[in-house]
């Protein structure tokens, strides 16, 4: 059996369902991260996708998933923590983006949008919107370093080294690379930088997955072996 994996949607609906009638034979998927378009919308797929929070979604709508109100019956959101049961698999998750200033702040007291700000439609969601409940924060990293016989680690941010397009200036963040030493998965997928690639990092193989509408992933669900695919 294969299991798919697909980078930041940003609302290309039609692409992750074309992706996915093109595998009937695929029975879930998973995403790292920034499935909403840029006005927030969500979508109904044709098969179960399981996704964690990138940085530029509706975080009423995240709320109201972990509240037990899914957007669509077969997109399942995956909290910050884990161990979640995926098909065979045991998941982690650190979804989200890294902010300094509120590393500290407990998950619960990340503050929503003041509100949607009348700016240039090209500004993203979740920056438009100022919410802070897209960061990570330091509890969840705790709780993650905690977690064993993890077979997918799913976060949004990559880990260090990580020089998007080949810039200068790592982007990568230090506390991915402490999670991983700590938890040892057998994979781990990123996204955010809508740049594919494939990489050992703290002796784990770390797969950073390019936008939907280039390429996806799928793997083995028994020898975790990754096929990449043009979309």
């Amino acid at each position: 059996m294969q299991i798919g994996a697909l980078g930041d949607i940003h609302g290309a609906f039609e692409t992750v369902d074309d992706v996915m009638k093109r595998h009937a034979n695929v029975p879930l998927w998973l995403s790292v991260g920034d499935v909403a378009s840029n006005d927030g919308a969500y979508f109904a797929p044709v098969a179960p996708l399981y996704w964690i929070k990138g940085n530029n979604e509706d975080f009423d709508v995240i709320a109201a998933a972990i509240a037990g109100q899914p957007a669509a019956p077969a997109l399942h959101y995956l909290p910050n923590g884990g161990p979640h049961l995926v098909g065979p698999w045991r998941v982690a998750a650190l979804g989200g983006t890294f902010a300094p200033s509120w590393y500290n702040t407990p998950a619960s007291a990340l503050p929503p949008s003041k509100g949607r700000k009348t700016a240039a439609t090209s500004i993203k969601l979740g920056k438009s919107r100022d919410d802070k409940r897209r960061h990570f924060v330091r509890d969840e990293v705790v709780f993650c370093k905690g977690l064993k016989h993890i077979d997918i680690f799913m976060t949004h941010e990559a880990p260090r080294p990580f020089y998007p397009a080949g810039r200068r200036i790592d982007s990568g963040k230090t506390v991915i690379n402490e999670v991983l030493t700590a938890m040892r998965p057998r994979l781990h997928l990123f996204g955010h930088h809508h740049e594919f690639t494939d990489s050992i990092r703290q002796g784990v193989r770390s797969i950073g997955l390019d936008v939907v509408t280039r390429s996806y992933l799928l793997i083995d669900a028994d020898s975790f072996k990754c096929e990449r695919l043009d979309t």
